[in-house]
Formats: C-alpha cells, structure tokens, sequence
C-alpha cells in the first residue's frame, strides 16, 4: 500500500469510523493537537487498522493546557477504539513538537500514564510523518492550528528544527478581522470550498509568513523537495505558495491534517 493509500484509509477511519482487518498485532498512537486529539492503530505491518479523533483545545502552541481534558480526551477514544476492534490497549506512543521542554514533555507522558497507558515511545511529529512519508532524508513542514514546524531529517532522525507561533489558529484570526465574524466562523469560512478563492486572497500574508519561516530554517541545506503536512496545510494553493517562496518542488498528501497522527503509531507497542 502507498502512503497516500495509508493516509486516504486512516482518514476514513478516523472520519467514518471503518476499521480495517489487521495483520498481527495492533499497536495505538496518541497526538495531542493543537485542534485535534487524534487515536491511531496500526498493525504489525504498519497498515491503518482504525482511528478516532475529538476537536480538542487542550493543547496550544505545543504545551497542555487542560491537562484533565487531554486525559479525558484520550480514555474516551480509547475506550471507542477498544470497543470497535475488541481489544484493550495497555501502552501507546505519543508524538511531541520539536524543541519542548523536558518538563513539557513529561506533561504529555503523564497524560497518556492517567489514561492508563504505558509509554512505548515518545517520537518527535517530523520523524512520526518521515515514517508514513518514507523518507529518512528530507524536509518535513507540518503547518498546524497554532504553529509552524520545519524539521530537517537525516538517516531518520532530526538534525535541525524550528518551530515557531504561525498557522491555522492566526489565518482565523484574519478572517474574522477581515469579514467581521466570530472565530469559530471564521473556521467554517476557511473550510468552505464555495469561499476558497476569496478566503485565499485574505490569508495568503499568512500563508507567505509560514513558508518565510520554512525558508529561513533550510538556508544551508541542500534538499531537492520538501514534504507538506498539518491541517492548515490542506488549503487547496499552499503548496504553490510554498513552493514559490523556498524555489522547490512541494510534494503534500491528499490528507496532510492524518499525516503525522498515523506515523505515532508505527512507533507504538500495544
């Protein structure tokens, strides 16, 4: 199965809440979004096996906020999961932004532990998505609600990383300057496809800002593409204004918003 397949199939997973019939054992990956809280399984053959996901703002720019509502979060996912594949879950991998604490990153290991689950592994988000994208070597920009991160990977691991307070949160932001609307509007403006070229014209300064961001965290690096992912960065012309500002190929799935969520788990044990 290609990657786009994996992702086209986890997003089902997670949206309609299909499950898939796996192959050995299954492993559980937990990703504490900004926007999302957002449960994945995968097999032994890391293929999607089945997903769920909660509009959560627990979390913002990177740190727990309502640490009793990630905990929350998490057990009733958890619990929605175990009942579609009838099974329980004891352990789970968590995916952190680059660059936090170690004091952050004890925050979300206490999460999971409160939700009684194991740690099996705590991953960075770039490396998560390198492992659904394939790739060892490269550039992942994961363009999320409340940040912008730029993550250079050699031989699979982080080399250099730069997260910074850019993305769909602040292109809300505008629209509901722009349009006189509240924010929660504003997010439905933004996810409208009847409005996507208007919406376009008003957030494109946002959209510049994150990849000037990218551009400043590759210079030096000699890469023949970059990998898009993140849910801000699903907006049907964010590759080409990317590409535009870097002068690179932009390769981005046609599911960013699933990309890291699904690669937490290949790094999980059940």
């Amino acid at each position: 199965m290609s990657y786009e397949d994996k992702i086209t199939s986890f997003a089902a997973q997670v949206r309609e809440g299909k499950v898939a019939e796996p192959t050995g054992e299954l492993r559980l990956g937990v990703d504490l979004g900004t926007a999302n809280i957002v449960l994945s399984v995968i097999d032994a053959e890391d293929q999607p096996v089945a997903g769920a996901w909660e509009h959560s703002t627990v979390v913002r720019d990177g740190i727990v906020v309502d640490w009793a509502g990630a905990v929350k979060a998490v057990c009733g996912l958890k619990e929605i999961l175990e009942n579609r594949l009838r099974c329980r879950f004891t352990a789970a991998a968590v995916d952190i932004p680059p660059g936090i604490s170690e004091g952050t990153i004890k925050v979300f290991r206490n999460v999971l532990t409160a939700a009684d689950l194991a740690v099996s592994q705590i991953v960075d988000e770039p490396v998560a998505a390198s492992r659904v994208l394939g790739i060892a070597d490269g550039c992942v920009i994961d363009i999320g609600h409340g940040t912008t991160g730029v993550s250079i990977l050699k031989g699979g691991e982080v080399v250099q990383s730069v997260d910074e307070p850019t993305g769909g949160h602040h292109m809300n932001l505008v629209l509901a300057g722009a349009y006189q609307v509240s924010y929660d509007e504003a997010e439905d403006l933004k996810k409208d496809p009847k409005r996507t070229d208007d919406v376009f014209g008003v957030i494109r300064p946002t959209l510049e800002k994150m990849a000037t961001i990218a551009q400043r965290a590759i210079a030096g690096h000699r890469l023949e593409m970059v990998h898009l992912v993140g849910g801000a960065a699903s907006l049907p012309d964010a590759p080409d204004v990317f590409s535009a500002v870097l002068g690179l190929p932009v390769v981005r799935p046609l599911e960013p918003l699933f990309v890291t969520p699904l690669g937490v788990a290949m790094g999980g044990k059940k």
